[in-house]
């Protein structure tokens, strides 16, 4: 069975459209809260939804990311309760949903049930920031043996890095636009014809740019260099100012995203 992450895409390249990616961390402040969230951001424009594991010290997240994992975690956030709520999810939508975490939840949870569980779920990807290219054997063997994708993301960087790690991707490429960590920008500066260009040309997976989009505008802008954008600390920053009202600020935020980018 095709893994949803390239149907979305194959979609989208037929509708000439550009993926819209976005991220939210699981349990702030509640996981009503969360489960109402994403059905907004689907229903306005989100083709695939990163859910945010919470992590003590989450080291590739700025201060809006960090603050809500530690809400998360005040409020009693496990995996297992985050399986629970994409279970929930499941039954409400199957559009494509991803995990994104660090890569000790894994190992502590254990490797092998991690990704079983995340088959039975019906998570079709994930991203570890934290986990080393040249040491992903472990962690990509037992998500390929449940259809499970890793996404890999690649810096600002040399060209035989990226296409290196472009070559091993599955789903899609996540494009670091701002070397450090995540958070809104006002101002993007990396020269992304330069660093993309040694996978354009390849038959490579998708390339989605993230780590500090936080407009409308950005999203349009960026969204011509790649594949699909990826917006995480602007959508944890209006559940920051909302709290359990969020999700229709969410939502509206993320339609107003989706038009920018279509117009």
């Amino acid at each position: 069975m095709k893994n949803k992450i390239d149907a979305c895409f194959e979609k989208l390249k037929a509708e000439n459209k550009k993926a819209l990616v976005t991220f939210i961390t699981a349990g702030d402040p509640d996981m009503d809260t969360t489960e109402k969230c994403v059905l907004e951001m689907y229903k306005n424009g989100s083709d695939i939804i990163e859910i945010g594991v919470p992590f003590s010290d989450p080291i590739a997240e700025g201060a809006t990311i960090q603050k809500a994992s530690l809400r998360s975690l005040s409020g009693g956030t496990n995996l297992d309760k985050i399986f629970d709520l994409v279970r929930k999810l499941r039954t409400q939508t199957d559009k494509p949903m991803l995990l994104m975490m660090y890569i000790n939840t894994i190992f502590k949870y254990g490797t092998a049930k991690f990704f079983e569980l995340c088959k039975e779920t019906q998570i079709d990807g994930v991203i570890v920031p934290d986990m080393p290219f040249e040491e992903r054997e472990e962690l990509q063997s037992e998500a390929e043996k449940n259809g499970i994708y890793t996404i890999f993301l690649v810096a600002p960087t040399s060209h035989e890095r990226v296409k290196m790690i472009a070559e091993k991707s599955k789903g899609f490429l996540y494009v670091v636009s701002s070397l450090g960590v995540t958070g809104m920008r006002s101002e993007i500066t990396t020269d992304f014809n330069e660093l993309l260009a040694p996978i354009r040309n390849n038959d490579h997976c998708p390339c989605c740019i993230g780590f500090g989009i936080s407009n409308p505008e950005q999203a349009k802008k960026m969204s011509q260099y790649a594949d699909g954008v990826i917006m995480g600390s602007a959508v944890v920053k209006i559940v920051e100012e909302h709290g359990k009202d969020a999700p229709e600020y969410v939502g509206k935020f993320i339609k107003s995203v989706r038009e920018g980018m279509d117009n």
